[in-house]
């Protein structure tokens, strides 16, 4: 089944290497840029599967979030834990 990712992200050091990101983020499957960081995705993966393949390709002070529109969920890395947990509070299933 297809899953309609929205991918999210912010590479934080200064000449970081957007194209391994960008690639991979293509590698998921039919894409389409949104905005400069903001991906669309019909996937077969998972959000968190989806961050686990992108996060690969990050740094540890870059962050990330998959949205999954089609499962009403979303997988993330290195969030704050503020934007994390208000994310968690105000969740609609």
């Amino acid at each position: 089944m297809a899953n309609n990712l929205f991918i999210s992200y912010d590479l934080n050091s200064p000449k970081q290497d957007y194209s391994s990101v960008i690639d991979e983020i293509k590698k998921l499957g039919s894409w389409a840029k949104v905005q400069k960081s903001h991906w669309y995705v019909n996937s077969s993966l998972t959000a968190s599967e989806a961050v686990q393949r992108v996060w690969k390709k990050m740094d540890s002070n870059d962050s990330l979030i998959v949205i999954d529109a089609t499962n009403n969920n979303a997988s993330w890395q290195n969030l704050s834990d503020k934007v994390a947990d208000h994310i968690k509070r105000n969740w609609k299933a």
